[in-house]
Order: structure tokens, then sequence, then C-alpha cells
């Protein structure tokens, strides 16, 4: 039997993702990635990206029918990266609330709500959230009269180089509530609520937003992908 060939990056082609955009930002990092459904290149690989478009039950059926739901809990249990992008993220928790309720990976403990527009004061807002918006770190509730352009230190190697208040480019109507707010490393406001943007819990880092859609700033993520992945600790 062919062994299944070792590739830099895996992008899960499940039929639920911009598999085309995030190729090229991996190419554009220094990536060689690949789009593939087989479970043994996922395993093989030596970092695996899950994006994601569309609805989360029809997602997790897919992942099912595929029979990746294992293999990608076994990744997020290595130390190998594993990277969630927009529905990739939402995925991750253990549950969602979109169209009734569906089981997640369980990856992360927590659950997906949709935008309540009740929440938005005298502030109307459109959902689904399209377009760009602003990456922070530390407690939510900011101000949003705050430029936030000064430099921090993210609390995943992931954001390295980014400043506070990033734009960054949105298209969703749920957004990831974790239970454990230390897995948090970014919170983004829209519609009067402060969510969780972006995550990481040892070697998973997810974003609600598309990276790969996002210009400099999201390419940055890539190429810290690249960085991480080509270090001894990523072997």
């Amino acid at each position: 039997m062919t062994e299944p060939q070792t590739s830099q990056v895996a992008i899960v082609d499940y039929g639920r993702g911009n598999l085309f955009s995030v190729s090229q930002a991996c190419e554009q990092a220094g990536l060689e990635a690949v789009f593939t459904s087989s479970s043994k290149e996922i395993m093989a690989a030596r970092a695996v990206i899950l994006p994601g478009v569309g609805a989360f039950g029809d997602a997790m059926e897919t992942l099912t029918k595929l029979d990746l739901v294992s293999p990608l809990r076994d990744i997020a249990a290595s130390p190998k990266p594993l990277i969630g992008i927009c529905l990739g993220m939402q995925l991750m928790m253990t549950e969602s609330q979109e169209f009734g309720t569906h089981r997640g990976l369980g990856i992360i403990e927590g659950d997906v709500l949709q935008f309540d527009s009740s929440k938005g004061g005298s502030r109307a807002f459109k959902i689904p959230q399209v377009g760009w918006n602003r990456i922070y770190t530390g407690t939510p509730g900011f101000d949003d009269d705050d430029t936030g352009t000064e430099s921090v230190t993210w609390r995943s190697p992931a954001l390295e180089g980014l400043n506070n208040g990033e734009y960054m480019y949105f298209v969703h109507s749920y957004y990831p509530r974790p239970v454990d707010q230390r897995v948090v490393v970014s919170t983004t406001q829209y519609g009067g609520i402060d969510f969780c943007s972006t995550l990481s819990l040892g070697g998973v880092f997810a974003c609600q937003f598309h990276p790969e859609r996002s210009g400099p700033a999201g390419l940055r993520i890539y190429q810290n992908l690249a960085r991480l992945i080509t270090t001894p600790e990523a072997d």
C-alpha cells in the first residue's frame, strides 16, 4: 500500500470552504499546501487548516460521513498546528444553536450563538456581519473611540507582529462563546456584543475572520504559521 505523501499543510476539503484563497495565502507565505479529504493525508501533514463557510449542521454531517471527526480531534490533541477559519472555528466548539442544536467537534468547550439584533440598542446593525472589523487583545469591553493601534504581545504566536485593533475581514451571522475565557486571544465588537474572534489552546488556533481575505495583516498570520511548522517543536 502506498503511504500518503507528507505535505506541510493539509487544507481539509469537505465542500464547505474557500479553499483556493486559503491555498493562495499559504503559497504567498511559502507553504506547500494540498486539498484533501483523506484522513491519512491529514494525519501525515505538518499542519492542518479547517476552513469553512455555510451551515454548522451540514458541515458536521459531512465531516462525519468522511470519517474526519476523530482525525481532527487527534490532531487537536497533538502538538501539531490545527487552524480553524470562520465556520472551521465554530466547528471546534461543543455545540451550535444554528437551526437547532448540533454537536460540534468538542475541541473547545463552548457554544455557537447567533447575533441578537435586539442587543444593538439605538444602533441598527446587519446580520450577517460582512466587512472589516477590528480585533483587540485584553479584556472584552473596549472603547469604540479607541484607535487601538499600539503594539501588543498577543497570547498566541499566530498573531505575532499585529497591532491591537488590527482590521480583519468578517463574514458571519454566528459567533463562538468559549466557556474558558483563557483560550480567548482576541475579541471583536459587533451589534453591542464583544465576541471571541480568535482563540488558542495548545496547538489549536482559530479565527472567526478570514485571514486570507484580510490583506497584509491576514497574510502575516500565514507567515507566522509558516515559522511555527518549520521549527523543531512542530516535528
